[in-house]
């Protein structure tokens, strides 16, 4: 690959393959953009992700029959939209396709992990799999110059299943070496390849977190020293709120990468956490942009930070917990104690939202997941006194300078607030 050759990275969310029309719009696209050299991350399918964590819950209690039901159905959504888009039943993509599914069904006659995370990477995994391996098929039938390679083949992590910390030089090895051969002819092609999925030091599949195609395109932009990351998503670009939430949303039409990461960081889904680092660290502008849209300007996110501060951001986190814990013997809440405390997060592998202590109370908020919350409970209480919340609602204000929160608050009930220079976190409880 010659030094020279331009790189762009893109990457396709799940909303932009989720049935036959919306397939052949990433073709449009991608034809708009014809002449560059691309890597193309591509999500699952729609909501297959989903489907699989259910069909994973199913394999884990021990009721195959379901589970066999459920790929059965998740086969059928796949199924209607390979049909839709090959005409020939003969095509190479049936064959791909079937053998998918063939190991998915195999997978679940397997013996559980005793690992929860591991077997959830081990089912959730095919989702992306499925997806490129019908939009290479569909780009290389209308003409595209297409090649298709597996993430786990090149992103290296270590064993840390559901949340995968990459192993950074031999990822970057593995996909400088790569390139070489991706586009050793200088002829422009487009390589695609999953997000969300890599391969674990055991040599297992692992994922990077949920939502996790985000992250993976930037491995690859950091990986490549591409000149521009473009993530394509259902919205005009980041926007200050969630549209569904308060009509009245606008799309922030620059914004910092510390913006960004502090967006994502209190929970703006529009693009993951871990995806700012790299791409800050080549300053590699990323653009988020509307695939049904493409020729609109989107999000710019770059290292410039002056216009941060020009309209506030509303985050809003459903299913929360909010936790408190005491010292049974009524002495402070130290430093050892909040080491103590979060080693027992990173052990359950819990991300805190919010936190907050007093001189005999710590208080956290985080996602509320049953099975990790019980084990959590189990182990805290043995050291402390325990109050918890469930089904809380936190809210998170950036730039809240003369916002009235009013209409936000709504009549319920304010459990905890929060304020810093330019952050005003609430979590809510309705009364």
């Amino acid at each position: 690959m010659s030094m020279s050759s331009q790189i762009q990275i893109f990457k396709f969310g799940g909303a932009s393959v989720k049935d036959a029309t919306a397939v052949r719009n990433v073709a449009s696209v991608l034809k708009s953009y014809a002449g560059k050299q691309t890597v193309l991350i591509l999500s699952a399918m729609g909501k297959t992700t989903n489907a699989l964590e259910r069909i994973h819950q199913s394999y884990l209690s021990g009721s195959n029959k379901d589970a066999i039901q459920r790929i059965a159905e998740l086969k059928n959504y796949h199924s209607s939209i390979l049909d839709e888009l090959f005409t020939d039943k003969n095509h190479i993509v049936f064959r791909e396709f079937n053998q998918l599914f063939g190991e998915l069904a195999k997978a679940i006659d397997e013996k559980p992990e005793l690992s929860y995370d591991k077997s959830y990477d081990r089912l959730v995994h095919f989702g992306e799999r499925i997806a490129t391996t019908i939009l290479n098929a569909y780009l290389q039938e209308n003409g595209f110059e297409t090649q298709h390679i597996e993430a786990g083949d090149f992103i290296a992590t270590d064993n840390n299943y559901r949340d995968a910390y990459v192993d950074w030089d031999l990822t970057v090895n593995k996909i400088s070496e790569g390139a070489r051969s991706w586009f050793a002819n200088e002829k422009p092609c487009i390589v695609i390849t999953q997000g969300f999925i890599a391969k674990s030091a055991e040599n297992a599949p692992i994922t990077l977190g949920r939502e996790g195609s985000d992250f993976s395109a930037s491995i690859f932009a950091y990986s490549l020293n591409a000149t521009e990351m473009v993530i394509w998503k259902d919205v005009p670009g980041v926007m200050n709120a969630d549209p569904k939430l308060m009509p009245e949303a606008v799309t922030l039409e620059h914004i910092s990468y510390r913006e960004a990461v502090e967006l994502a960081y209190y929970g703006a889904s529009v693009i993951h956490p871990k995806t700012i680092k790299p791409l800050e660290n080549k300053n590699i502008p990323l653009r988020v942009k509307s695939f049904l849209n493409p020729v609109g300007e989107g999000t710019l996110i770059d290292r410039v930070g002056t216009d941060d501060k020009k309209v506030a951001s509303y985050i809003f986190k459903f299913n929360q917990v909010l936790l408190s814990l005491f010292p049974r013997d009524f002495s402070f809440i130290n430093e050892k104690n909040i080491s103590e405390i979060f080693s027992l997060f990173s052990r359950n592998n819990i991300k805190v939202r919010l936190m907050q202590n007093s001189a005999i109370s710590f208080s956290v908020c985080f996602d509320y997941e049953p099975a990790r919350l019980n084990v959590l409970l189990e182990d805290l209480s043995k050291l402390y006194s325990v109050r918890y919340n469930e089904q809380v609602e936190l809210v998170t204000i950036r730039h809240y300078s003369g916002i009235n929160s009013d209409s936000i608050i709504s009549g319920r009930k304010i459990l905890l607030e929060q304020k810093s220079r330019s952050t005003w976190q609430m979590i809510l409880n309705k009364q």
